[in-house]
């Protein structure tokens, strides 16, 4: 049996043999949409998808045009709210007229222009974590994730600022 009936099924090795299948074509596909820090998450968000939407699947047909599709519209999802969340981005506000503040108003400085730069579901996920004093497990049950998406998003982040610092 092919993997578009087994997945309507329910059948959990059959979206493993999907991911397995489909994972490249798919990493490919959403890697010319959006930035390279941006891929892994999307490809993540486009399996489980199709997971939690397989009822909808028609198992007569081909499964590798609904998953890029799913991706296509995840990958447009991504840079709509880093879109958004440029928009919105504040500037710290000026505080080095205190002469002790420098050194810590630059740090800060540093790491918000480091948080600016990230994904938004890994810049959300570390400012949760470190900003709101939130255990991963309450992130998750925040967000609606799993709870290993936010510890992936939260070593994404945490790896790539410390490249930025």
């Amino acid at each position: 049996m092919t993997l578009g009936p087994r997945i309507a099924r329910g059948d959990e090795t059959a979206l493993t043999e999907c991911y397995a299948t489909l994972g490249p074509l798919v990493r490919h596909h959403v890697a010319r949409l959006v930035p390279g820090h941006a891929v892994d998450d999307v490809v993540q968000v486009v399996f489980l998808e199709l997971w939690r939407t397989r009822r909808r699947l028609d198992p007569s047909r081909s499964l590798t045009p609904w998953v890029l599709a799913i991706a296509r519209k995840r990958a447009i999802d991504q840079l709509r709210s880093e879109a958004r969340h440029q928009r919105r981005a504040v500037p710290l506000e000026e505080a080095g007229r205190v002469p002790d503040a420098a050194p810590a108003v630059d740090a800060a400085c540093d790491v918000r222009k480091a948080l600016a730069v990230l994904p938004v579901p890994q810049r959300q996920a570390i400012v949760l974590a470190h900003f709101g004093q939130l255990t991963q497990r309450e992130i998750a049950d925040r967000l609606n994730i799993p709870l290993g998406t936010v510890k992936a998003r939260t070593t994404r982040g945490l790896r790539r600022m410390r490249e930025l610092l």
